[in-house]
């Protein structure tokens, strides 16, 4: 190799970026005075395109290949500056790399509640979140429209300009689509493609491309929230009897392993006793009207009634399927009065074996005997 091959090629330069970081999107190549030499190789990576900048005018946009940097390579960069001066710097250029893959995982989200009208519960706020993907999908309107002459450009300096974009988007699109609050956890999927159909254009206008957005979560405020889980309690618990002697079960188990030992577990135990006491109490008095329904009160079912008062003999009345009472001759008069007892009501006594029609008690059957007055004296 002669000297004269040896100083060309300690000129030929290595152009190429390897991007070590997760969030930049443009990278402007540094040299010196920005001296680019006649035959330099230059490096594009898959992922990336490297914009020439030739006196403030875009020269070029290369694909991922190697290039040598000669005029018979560069057809465009030939119209604009002739490549004859051997190994001296023809001219000065900036080379930018544009990272062309996808940046994922960028958040977005509403700053402040939303408002919307639900036709379950009215006017109702909601919030929301989520993430979304993009890249660049024409660098040369990416620089032109957003870089400009910035050397080290990332993308945290546009994630809120399109984090303000989405949220603009999805307040529209949520309105408009009238899903119940209750219904859109099961349709995130729906919402995100509304909305990355509806701002994919505006994404286009800067050059870039929305690869994906995803609606994570859709919240209501949390005085909403309590109010929506004691109405869901409220349907799971179900049958009232069964819940209650599950709650007998649990104090029971409570008491027994409460720190007091026996005195703990006996006031579980009475509390699971007591619990019990009242869940029989409900019990019996909704049987009670069954037993009426069918015309009878067997010897059991009449010693679970109250046992009448000292004195007069007083009666019970079924009412609409109920016992009510007991009733002295007085009280019973006045029943007859407002018409809750008639001759074919039911009617029970201690003593009596079963309940019977009131007409057929000797004790009230004068209660329905019509007495009509005497005529008046002829004057």
């Amino acid at each position: 190799m002669g000297l004269f091959d040896k100083l060309f090629g300690e000129f030929i330069d290595i152009i190429e970026w390897t991007d070590d970081s997760n969030d930049t999107m443009v990278y402007r190549f540094e040299r010196y005075g920005n001296e680019i030499k006649y035959g330099a190789k230059l490096t594009v990576r898959e992922g990336q395109a490297a914009v020439f900048v030739n006196e403030g005018e875009v020269a070029d946009v290369l694909s991922p290949g190697m290039y040598e940097l000669e005029t018979r390579n560069l057809p465009v960069l030939s119209t604009v500056m002739n490549w004859d001066h051997g190994f001296s710097s023809p001219f000065k250029a900036e080379v930018y790399f544009v990272n062309t893959r996808r940046f994922v995982d960028l958040k977005w989200g509403t700053k402040n509640p939303l408002m919307i009208r639900d036709a379950e519960f009215g006017a109702a706020r909601v919030r929301a979140f989520g993430t979304y993907g993009v890249r660049v999908a024409d660098p040369l309107r990416f620089m032109r429209e957003i870089v400009g002459t910035d050397g080290n450009f990332g993308v945290d300096e546009i994630s809120d300009q399109l984090r303000n974009l989405i949220t603009s988007r999805f307040s529209s699109a949520v309105g408009a689509a009238g899903i119940p609050v209750l219904d859109m956890a099961a349709n995130y999927e729906q919402l995100g493609d509304v909305i990355g159909t509806r701002i994919g254009p505006e994404f286009e206008e800067y050059g870039l491309e929305l690869t994906k957005l995803l609606v994570e979560n859709i919240s209501v405020p949390p005085a909403v929230e309590e109010a929506l889980d004691k109405r869901t309690s409220a349907g799971m618990v179900g049958n009232l009897d069964k819940y209650m002697t599950y709650q007998t079960g649990v104090a029971l188990e409570a008491g027994a392993s409460a720190p007091g030992g026996a005195a703990g577990a006996g006031i579980g135990m009475g509390a699971g006793l007591a619990m019990g006491n009242q869940m029989a109490n409900s019990m019996g008095q909704r049987e009670a009207p069954r037993q009426i329904a069918h015309g009878s009160v067997a010897g059991g079912g009449a010693a679970a009634l109250p046992p009448p008062l000292p004195g007069a003999k007083q009666y019970h009345i079924a009412v609409d399927g109920h016992p009510t009472g007991p009733f002295d001759m007085t009280a019973l008069q006045q029943q007859q009065s407002s018409g809750a007892l008639t001759s074919s009501s039911l009617v029970w006594s201690p003593g009596m074996e079963d309940w019977v029609e009131a007409s057929q008690v000797d004790d009230l059957a004068s209660l329905f005997v019509s007495v009509e007055p005497p005529p008046l004296p002829v004057r």
